[in-house]
Formats: C-alpha cells, structure tokens, sequence
C-alpha cells in the first residue's frame, strides 16, 4: 500500500507574532464607522492584506496611519 508524505498540516504563527485586526477593530480605534475602513483600505490610505474573503489591518500599520496624521 502506497502511502502519501501524511497530513498536510498548517503552519501556525510564530510566537509573538501579532493578531491581525478586524475592519470592527480598527473602526473602534480609530473612532470611525466600518464603511470609512472600507473605503481607507480602497484607497490605499490603510496598508491591510484579504484574508479570502475578508480584510484584515496589522496593529503596526493602524498605527503608522494615525502617526501620519491621517487617524
């Protein structure tokens, strides 16, 4: 019987990695409506990455946009 290299299996995230941020989550920090991060992310004004479906922002760049005066 032939068998396969075995599970595939997920790689986790490094330890001390950072949790990517939800749209909800970077609206509540930012004091904004979720439609406003939408339309920062469209724009390109918000660095985030799509997670199939969805968006997702890194704490780091939440931050670097309120350093720019734009948050």
């Amino acid at each position: 019987m032939l068998q396969g290299p075995g599970p595939a299996r997920l790689r986790g995230l490094p330890s001390g990695a950072e949790r990517l941020l939800t749209v909800r989550e970077v609206a509540e920090r930012l004091a904004i409506c979720t439609a406003t991060v939408y339309r920062l992310c469209e724009r390109g004004e918000l660095a985030h990455v799509r997670v199939s479906n969805a968006i997702r922002v890194r704490p780091a760049d939440v931050d670097a946009f309120i350093a720019r005066g734009q948050g």
